[in-house]
């Protein structure tokens, strides 16, 4: 789909109202479809400062390429939708790009990638009552947890809050738990521990957040070692979808991965951003249709 931006601009200088029209009449489906499964493209990537897909830093920057590499994501048979921020929803909104499909909003932006307050990752995108107002099917939330950082404990417990909040709207959150540390020799960097050990805590920690877990879904990085993930996924009864993580040299690897966890039980389906908007050879549509192809 080649997108119109002068339009697009134009629409919304001049009819900012068309945003919560479009989202009004919008066809909405079930969460989960005939198959039970979802696939779901992810591009809340921008509004936490994280630009780069590989080794070109400024990759999703461009939002008009961004926008057109999403309309042929969704377009693409069995992508059930899309995760993204307000901003781009509102553009997929206006582009008629969203009818019959999930839209899942992505709640907490604040944690600034390289930023010294990344981990008190505060809710700077989609309130529960956002959500609900513009009739969207579920939210998302980002959980890192280093225990060296206060900041960790802000985001723990404003998290539990806002599940809280979803379930009394009948909303599903997605939360996604890292157990993470500062890097000291890359410049204090928060990076993400993947080991088994670490995947099975950040699940039992998140599961057990807020009043209730009748509205939690879980989504779930593939550990280092793959083989451990039916040993790490017996930690929850909690519905879970597959993170799918960066764009990597050797793309069929995490294929592979996904493929192996996707035969769990409480494994529902998938989650992928960068790797499927901007695959190393370029090909979006067939990069869509190998993740689909593995549900």
């Amino acid at each position: 789909m080649t997108v119109d931006l002068a339009r697009l601009v134009r629409v919304r200088a001049r009819h900012p109202e068309a945003v919560a029209e479009a989202a009004a009449r919008r066809v909405r489906r079930p969460l989960l479809g005939d198959s039970g499964r979802l696939m779901i493209v992810a591009a809340d990537h921008p509004a936490r400062g994280a630009l780069a897909v590989g080794d070109r830093p400024l990759a999703m920057a461009n939002r008009l390429d961004l926008l057109e590499r999403l309309c042929l994501a969704l377009s693409r048979p069995g992508v059930d939708g899309v995760l993204a921020t307000a901003d781009i929803l509102d553009d997929l909104l206006l582009l008629g790009a969203l009818e019959g499909k999930v839209v899942m909003g992505s709640m907490n932006r604040g944690g600034l990638a390289g930023a010294a307050f990344e981990l008190d990752d505060r809710f700077t995108g989609h309130r529960p009552e956002d959500l609900a107002r513009l009739g969207f099917d579920a939210g998302k939330l980002l959980l890192r947890i280093d225990r060296a950082d206060p900041g960790s404990l802000t985001t723990l417990v404003t998290a539990a809050r806002t599940i809280d909040a979803m379930a009394e709207r009948r909303l599903p959150v997605f939360v996604e738990p890292f157990l993470c540390r500062r890097d000291p020799d890359g410049g204090g960097r928060v990076r993400n521990d993947l080991s088994a050990e670490a995947v099975t805590t950040s699940l039992a920690i998140a599961s057990g957040l807020a009043g209730t877990s009748a509205y939690t879904w879980l989504k779930v990085p593939v550990t280092d070692d793959p083989d451990d993930m039916a040993r790490v996924m017996e930690t929850t009864t909690l519905p879970a979808v597959l993170l799918g993580g960066d764009v990597g040299a050797d793309q069929d690897a995490a294929y592979e991965k996904w493929r192996g966890a996707l035969r769990l039980p409480t494994v529902q389906g998938l989650v992928v951003g960068r790797s499927l908007l901007y695959p190393a050879d370029g090909d979006v549509a067939a990069a869509v249709d190998t993740a689909v192809g593995l549900l």
